[in-house]
């Protein structure tokens, strides 16, 4: 999973990033209105969060923007204030949910999980292909019934291609999808990534390389090049 934190108080913002990040999630960071438009335009998020007071235009008007674009993305919304008018405010704007703060991050984490799950047309919040069981909120990994530990980023790859059901996801994908904005376009970490996470998950290889194209999970274990 991939987000954008619109947050203009940069100790907050940097924190949620980081703490993002130990759940395996990818976060990008814009501390104003016109920053955040920038990113929503070059960029593919899954999920928004949107402080609503920042520099520039708000968190309201970005909100109405990514709502008239129509690209379904969720929106977070925080904010300082409790008040039954506000949230009824933010909901009006298109908010899918609204977090008041001070907060815990462990909440961020969970109401940004039952918002992917959401996305992804009520999928069920574990996830099973292949012989793979990943509970995304437990941040667990299971093959045949045997426990898998993997790194953040091992998890978040995996994440991204049990999330495609066996379609093929490219290297260029899955840098956008797990990696923030500061992934070089021309690293060969998705590449690398893959292959410790494949010898992780043991044999037979349960991910399977389209030469040129890109990986997909091999729900049949076909004889695949596995490069």
């Amino acid at each position: 999973m991939r987000v954008l934190v619109v947050e203009d108080e940069l100790y907050l913002a940097e924190a949620i990033r980081d703490g993002l990040r130990l759940e395996a999630i990818a976060a990008d960071v814009a501390g104003d209105g016109d920053t955040a438009l920038e990113m929503l335009s070059v960029n593919s998020y899954d999920i928004a969060v949107l402080d609503r007071d920042i520099p520039g235009p708000s968190g309201d008007e970005i909100a109405r923007r990514i709502v008239a674009s129509g690209s379904g993305m969720p929106i977070l919304m925080l904010t300082a204030a409790d008040r039954l008018d506000d949230k009824t405010t933010g909901f009006g704007l298109g908010a899918d949910d609204y977090l008041t703060k001070p907060f815990e991050l462990k909440e961020l984490v969970l109401r940004l999980r039952a918002l992917d799950r959401r996305r992804g047309h009520n999928r069920p919040p574990v996830r099973e292909i292949a012989g793979l069981r990943l509970d995304p909120f437990r941040r667990e990994v299971y093959r045949d019934g045997r426990y898998v530990a993997l790194t953040r980023k091992q998890f978040a790859v995996l994440e991204v291609l049990v999330a495609a059901e066996g379609g093929v996801v490219s290297a260029e994908e899955l840098l956008e999808r797990a990696w923030d904005a500061n992934a070089d376009p021309f690293t060969n970490a998705a590449r690398i990534t893959v292959s410790a996470l494949r010898k992780r998950l043991g044999e037979p290889w349960v991910i399977a390389t389209v030469p040129g194209v890109g990986y997909r999970i091999d729900t049949g274990h076909e004889d695949e090049s596995r490069g």
